[in-house]
């Protein structure tokens, strides 16, 4: 649009009267004014984040292909949005030092913290602290749901639980020993086993013989499987349960190596290794994550609470029924078996996940 065409059509335009000259400055001052907000949006709307911007992921175990496919997630939402991704925590399980880490993140005055919590209670005055300061604190896999954490991202670990143990109801007929491997103070693993029990309870004649804590190192799981593999009779054990990622292909190994198909293994995640014992028979089934997925929609959510920030943050959006934020984003889970197993090598191939 151009100033004149927001005159009236006139044979002769030098001939204006007074009215239409107040026309005209109306029409004009109006003209600008919305050319002025259009350049205002077009310069805000396409750059409401940068660099500046840092996000800190903050986890255990780092080391494990399922953490390497969180990251994948949270960095690409982070390229996606412009902003700069902060990725710390031990590569082991060492509740101390992820808690060192995320005082570390803390002290940098980050836009936002997503992190795993290893210990709720360790955890629990450090969030508090950071949500008093200002700083957004998401949890994602793991809650600390008595702190004051925003709220939070990952799997409905009960659920989790009931779905792996409805199929090893099943596999059992009813009836057997079993032992599982965990980490019992993390708590998406207490749900899980807490799934598992639900579904166990209806079924007096299946009796659970030990709850392994692995203490953050495979080995002991295959050590443990092991051991508990050559009993027999009545002390005989039919199911292997693992409640983490890495546990399974430990337990994988001793049966391969026993030639033990006469065994039931339910394992969690679904990395490459472990697709893999899927389709070789080693294990039964898997219960599947979207650890992609916690990365990729936690990164964003900080990134809206940055964008729009409600501080001072309350002390307990969970209870607050007029929240601005959810409670729980349950990203999902699925089994997988042999008769679904190559859907999700292919997947996992076509996003250039391991």
């Amino acid at each position: 649009m151009t100033i004149y065409e927001l005159l009236p059509a006139r044979a002769n335009p030098s001939a204006r009267t007074v009215q239409e000259r107040v026309i005209l400055m109306q029409r004009l001052k109006a003209y600008l004014a919305l050319s002025s907000l259009t350049l205002m949006f077009a310069a805000t709307g396409c750059h409401s984040h940068s660099m500046s911007e840092k996000y800190v992921l903050i986890a255990n175990n780092l080391k494990l292909s399922y953490w390497q496919t969180v990251e994948a997630g949270f960095e690409k939402a982070a390229a996606e949005y412009g902003v700069t991704p902060v990725i710390n925590g031990p590569d082991t399980l060492d509740p101390n030092a992820e808690l060192t880490a995320f005082r570390q993140a803390v002290a940098q005055k980050p836009a936002g913290i997503l992190v795993s919590v290893a210990d709720a209670a360790l955890f629990r005055e450090d969030i508090n602290a950071a949500i008093a300061a200002g700083i957004p604190v998401i949890t994602l896999d793991s809650d600390a749901p008595t702190s004051n954490r925003l709220y939070f991202i990952g799997t409905n670990n009960i659920e989790a639980g009931r779905l792996g143990g409805k199929r090893l109801v099943e596999k059992l007929g009813g009836k057997g020993n079993i032992v599982f491997f965990t980490y019992p103070e993390q708590p998406n693993l207490a749900e899980r086993l807490e799934g598992y029990k639900d579904e166990i309870a209806g079924h007096p004649d299946i009796k659970i013989i030990d709850v392994v804590d692995i203490k953050g190192n495979a080995n002991n799981a295959f050590d443990q499987a092991k051991m508990y593999l050559a009993k027999t009779g009545a002390d005989k054990i039919a199911a292997f349960v693992c409640l983490e990622s890495d546990s399974g292909k430990a337990v994988a190994e001793v049966l391969q190596r026993a030639n033990a198909t006469d065994r039931t293994l339910i394992a969690m995640d679904s990395d490459q290794d472990t697709l893999a014992d899927i389709q070789n028979g080693s294990i039964t089934a898997t219960i599947s994550q979207k650890p992609y997925s916690m990365g990729y929609v936690g990164l964003k959510a900080l990134a809206e609470v940055h964008q729009y920030p409600r501080t001072p943050f309350k002390p307990n959006y969970t209870i607050d029924p007029f929240s601005p934020y959810p409670v729980f984003i349950d990203t999902g889970t699925a089994l997988i078996d042999k008769a679904n197993v190559d859907i999700y090598v292919t997947g996992a191939k076509a996003a250039g996940v391991h």
